[in-house]
């Protein structure tokens, strides 16, 4: 790599204010993904017991 190239990946630190930002943006995509995990598993859990209650009927 050339010394330019480099330099495209070197990142000065953030400011505080910048910092707390980050962090807040990066704790929303955190959660995100926690409730999109937890609504595959409601969805899970529904279809199983849907599966289980139409077993129990025949």
């Amino acid at each position: 790599m050339r010394f330019y190239e480099f330099a495209s990946l070197i990142k000065k630190p953030l400011t505080p204010d910048q910092a707390k930002i980050q962090g807040m943006k990066n704790q929303v995509k955190t959660t995100q993904k926690a409730i999109k995990a937890e609504k595959a598993r409601q969805k899970i859990k529904a279809g199983q017991q849907a599966l289980s209650n139409a077993n129990k009927v025949v």
